[in-house]
């Protein structure tokens, strides 16, 4: 898998560049509220659109073609900014730049699910996981050293996403896939829908969708709000910078112990286990941890290190209840609830901290926490889900 690991870690490096240099350019004077507020709305839209249109792509074209042509979508929009400062403009770059994104996630994921087996799949989602990490990570340092304000920034972005097809053209080997059985043929006169939705999702392995969407809102909440969360409790700006990065680098050092552990223990227990720290974390949070910021910090990287590495133990728990066949259809159905959550719920968290107070932050992430512990208590308790149960729920999407 690493030729494609490294291909999405530059491609991603690119994205974090260009989402970093959109918004410092719409931050100069003289670009109006309403141009600014249409371009930040197009790369979640774009996301959303990507969730749905990978599929029938990857059925008719294959993984591999299909994430070429998807790369090269990104390097489109990419050199888009290079090329024009019209401002409207950007609205078009940055939605086939969200829509690229959620493509190469649902394809990469997918071939984590094909590639994988039972017992390396936590490890390797892991991996994953902590690849896009650090490309985020890498963005905003070559964002520092370019300059900010850099004429040059938009350049260099772009030329990061080309790189990204160097390993594929440099002749490494890209990860063959097994044959995958095709659908059985629809009887005469039957409804052809070969749509895996959240309901059948829920019925195979509930907690994996409780704990997707439990991610979008996680992943989105806690580096948006966390900024806002600081200077409200009275935290200095490097202090507040220094939270965010804890969560950050929590979340890297502990995605592959939890992956390492999740290939030998029921993913069900570590999904039980992490919504529980996660529920205790952000209730100390919101109690005690204004008391003390050597405290607070600590409350944080125990918070990053279990809510933020939920996501590939829940995702290699759902592709255990799968079909091969159904890969493709299941990841991008899951990343379209993790983006829901992405887009549905920093206006609800802001809301509740306007209202009642910054540890409001903490009401919605551990009501996720919450929510995700209740789900693994029902995965565990309820009976198993028999093969031809399960092979019924999925026929029946």
């Amino acid at each position: 898998m690493l030729p494609i690991m490294a291909s999405v870690c530059l491609a991603c490096i690119g994205s974090a560049m260009l989402t970093t240099a959109v918004s410092f350019y719409l931050g100069k004077p003289g670009i109006a509220p309403e141009i600014v507020q249409i371009v930040l709305t197009a790369y979640p839209v774009g996301f959303l659109i990507g969730c749905l249109i990978t599929r029938p792509l990857v059925a008719r074209y294959g993984h591999e073609r299909t994430f070429l042509l998807i790369l090269a979508t990104a390097l489109l929009s990419a050199a888009g900014f290079v090329f024009t400062d019209f401002v409207p403009s950007w609205f078009c770059f940055r939605l086939l730049g969200g829509m690229s994104m959620a493509s190469m996630f649902v394809i990469c994921e997918s071939w984590i699910n094909l590639y994988a087996e039972q017992h390396n799949r936590g490890t390797m989602f892991s991996i994953y996981m902590l690849t896009t990490a650090i490309a985020v990570l890498l963005g905003q340092v070559l964002v520092a050293l370019v300059g900010p304000q850099s004429s040059h920034l938009f350049s260099v972005a772009a030329a990061t996403v080309l790189l990204a097809f160097v390993p594929k053209f440099a002749g490494l080997r890209w990860p063959a896939l097994p044959s995958v059985t095709a659908d059985p043929a629809p009887e005469a006169g039957a409804k052809v829908d070969r749509r895996l939705g959240p309901l059948a999702l829920f019925r195979l392995a509930p907690v994996t969708v409780v704990a997707i969407f439990q991610g979008g809102i996680t992943n989105m909440n806690v580096f948006v709000l966390t900024p806002i969360y600081g200077t409200q409790i009275g935290l200095s700006a490097s202090a507040t910078v220094w939270l965010v990065t804890t969560i950050s680098i929590a979340g890297m050092v502990a995605q592959t112990p939890v992956g390492w552990l999740s290939d030998r223990l029921d993913r069900r227990l570590i999904l039980l286990v992490q919504g529980l720290v996660s529920v205790t974390a952000c209730a100390m949070i919101a109690w005690v941890g204004t008391l003390s910021v050597p405290l607070l910090f600590v409350l944080f990287f125990v918070y990053g290190a279990t809510a933020l590495t939920i996501y590939p133990v829940a995702m290699a728990f759902g592709a255990s209840q799968l079909h091969s066949r159904h890969m493709v259809a299941a990841s991008g159905t899951l990343l379209l609830l993790y983006s829901i959550g992405n887009v549905a719920t920093p206006g609800v968290a802001a809301g509740l901290m306007a209202h009642i107070g910054p540890p409001a932050m903490f009401l919605l992430l551990g009501g996720g926490a919450v929510l995700v512990t209740l789900a693994a208590c029902y995965n565990l308790l309820r009976r198993p889900v028999a093969t031809p149960i399960a092979q019924a729920v999925e026929d029946q999407v």
